[in-house]
C-alpha cells in the first residue's frame, strides 16, 4: 500500500496534490509519502511479532534512498541503518539513529572508514575479505578498541531481479565462502583486538521468490551450529534484505509475513539475535518522481517521442537495468481516453536516456505532468549531474504538509564547485 492516489481528478501524496509541489518547486522532482515509509517498516517489523524470534534489528539500508529526512523519519520509528560507506554512517548519526543499531558493510572500506565506525560505535562491521579483517585488527589493536564483527558468507545462491543487482554467487565480489568464513570465525575469536559477534549474507535485490533465500538462510543457519560446535560464540544471524516490491510490471513478490514465517521456521530453536537489511522494500513505493512533458515529437513512420524533462541522470534505473516505472499523468485522464504508444525519452545527450518504449499512455501535450511511480529507492540516490543538469529537488510530504528535504542546486552553486586551477 502507498499514499498516492486521484482525488477529484488529480494525483495526490496524501494530502497534498502533486501539482500544487509542482508548481511551488519546479520539476523535475522527487516526492516522498511520510506515511508510506513509516507503514512500510511497520509491516516489516511486525511480521516477525509472535514468532518466537525476539526484537529484531532492522537496518534500513541507506543505499536505497539516504536523504536525511528518510532516515530521520525511519530512526523514529525504530529503524536502525545500514551503511556502505562512512558518508552514509554519517547520515544516518546525524539523522539521529544511535549508533548501536548502525551495520557498516561493503566489499572495499578503507582504513579511514574503518577507523571512523570504531570511533563511532556502530553495531557491526562486516567483514567480507581475509585482508578486511587484518586492516580492521590492525586499527583497533592501535586504538585499544574492540569492535563488534560478522563475517559476510557468500552463500553461492543466485538471486534477485537483474544480474546486476545478484549478490549471492561464487562469482559475485560480495562475502567469502563458507570454508573461509569458519577460518576466518576462528581467527578473528583468537584476536583480543576483535568481537567476532556473527555471521551475515545478502544474496540479492528485488527477490519475488522464497525458494532462494530459503536455501541461503538454512546452509547460514548450518554454519552457526557448525561453528558453535567448535566451541565459537554467535550471537547474531544477519540475513540481509532483498525481498521483492510489488512494481507494477513483475511478478507479486511474497508478502513480509511470509517472508518472516519461512525465518521462523528455518532458524527456530538457533537462539540468536536476528538482524535483516531492507531497503527497496521500505523505500520504493514510498516515492515518485514528477516530470514536465516538454514536448510530443511525432516522426512520418509513426514513431512517437514522450520528450520529458528528467532525464536518466535523475533516474537511471531504466537505463542501468532495464527497469520498468508505471507512468501517470496528474490529471487523471477520461475513462474513455484513447490511448496511444510512446516512446518516453529525456533531454540527455545519450540513446539510453529512454526510460520506456512503445508505452501506452493517454493522449499527451506540452506542459502536462507525469509521475513515475515506485521512484523512491535508488532514483535520487543514483543521480548525477550528468550533462551538467542539476541535481533535482527532493520533497517530503507528512499529512497536508511538505518541505523541500534537498533543494535544486542552481547553476552558480555547480559552478562554485569547481574553482580554476591557479595556473588558468
Amino acid at each position: 500500500m502507498n499514499h498516492f492516489d486521484y482525488r477529484d481528478g488529480e494525483l495526490w501524496c496524501e494530502g497534498v496534490a502533486l501539482s500544487a509541489i509542482a508548481k511551488a518547486v519546479g520539476t523535475p522532482v522527487y516526492v516522498y509519502s511520510s506515511a508510506t515509509l513509516e507503514r512500510h517498516f511497520a509491516v516489516f517489523r511486525g511480521a516477525f511479532e509472535g514468532l518466537g524470534l525476539g526484537e529484531p534489528l532492522i537496518a534500513y539500508a541507506v543505499k536505497a534512498n539516504s536523504n536525511v529526512s528518510v532516515l530521520r523519519t525511519l530512526g523514529l520509528a525504530g529503524a536502525g541503518a545500514d551503511t556502505v560507506s562512512e558518508g552514509e554512517i554519517r547520515r544516518a548519526l546525524a539523522a539521529g539513529i544511535p549508533a548501536s543499531r548502525i551495520v557498516f558493510s561493503g566489499v572495499g572500506k578503507t582504513a579511514k572508514e574503518l577507523a571512523f565506525a570504531i570511533e563511532a560505535g556502530v553495531s557491526e562491521i562486516n567483514i567480507e575479505s581475509e585482508p578486511e579483517l587484518d586492516l580492521l585488527s590492525q586499527i583497533a589493536a592501535a586504538k585499544g578498541a574492540r569492535p563488534a564483527i560478522a563475517i559476510r558468507v557468500n552463500p553461492d545462491v543466485s538471486a534477485g531481479g537483474h544480474a546486476k543487482i545478484s549478490t549471492g554467487k561464487s562469482e559475485n565480489k560480495f562475502g567469502v565462502s563458507f570454508a573461509e568464513a569458519e577460518r576466518l570465525y576462528a581467527k578473528a575469536s583468537q584476536n583480543p583486538a576483535l568481537r567476532p559477534l556473527g555471521i551475515a549474507c545478502h544474496i540479492g535485490s528485488q527477490i519475488t521468490d522464497l525458494t532462494p533465500m530459503r536455501e541461503a538462510f538454512t546452509k547460514m543457519r548450518g554454519l552457526v551450529e557448525h561453528l558453535r560446535g567448535q566451541g565459537l560464540v554467535v550471537e547474531r544471524l544477519d540475513l540481509g534484505g532483498g525481498l521483492g516490491v510489488p512494481y507494477f510490471n513483475q511478478p507479486s513478490p511474497p508478502e513480509p509475513k511470509a517472508f518472516a514465517q519461512m525465518v521462523a521456521e528455518v532458524v527456530r530453536g538457533l537462539d540468536v539475535q536476528l538482524a535483516f537489511e531492507p531497503g527497496r522494500l521500505i523505500a520504493a513505493n514510498a516515492g515518485v518522481l514528477v516530470s514536465e512533458v516538454i514536448h510530443v515529437h511525432q516522426r512520418p513512420e509513426g514513431r512517437k517521442f514522450l520528450v520529458l524533462d528528467a532525464g536518466m541522470n535523475d533516474l537511471i534505473r531504466p537505463a542501468m537495468y532495464d527497469a520498468y516505472h508505471d507512468i501517470r499523468p496528474l490529471k487523471a485522464p477520461a475513462a474513455d481516453a484513447p490511448l496511444s504508444a510512446y516512446d518516453v525519452v529525456g533531454p540527455v545527450c545519450e540513446t539510453g536516456d529512454t526510460f520506456t518504449r512503445d508505452r501506452l499512455l493517454p493522449p499527451m501535450a506540452a506542459g502536462d505532468l507525469v509521475a513515475f511511480l515506485s521512484a523512491g529507492a535508488y532514483g535520487a540516490a543514483m543521480s548525477s549531474q550528468y550533462n551538467s543538469r542539476p541535481l533535482i529537488p527532493e520533497v517530503l510530504v507528512k499529512g497536508d504538509a511538505f518541505a523541500v528535504i534537498r533543494p535544486r542546486p542552481s547553476m552558480e552553486d555547480m559552478l562554485a564547485a569547481e574553482p580554476l586551477a591557479a595556473w588558468l
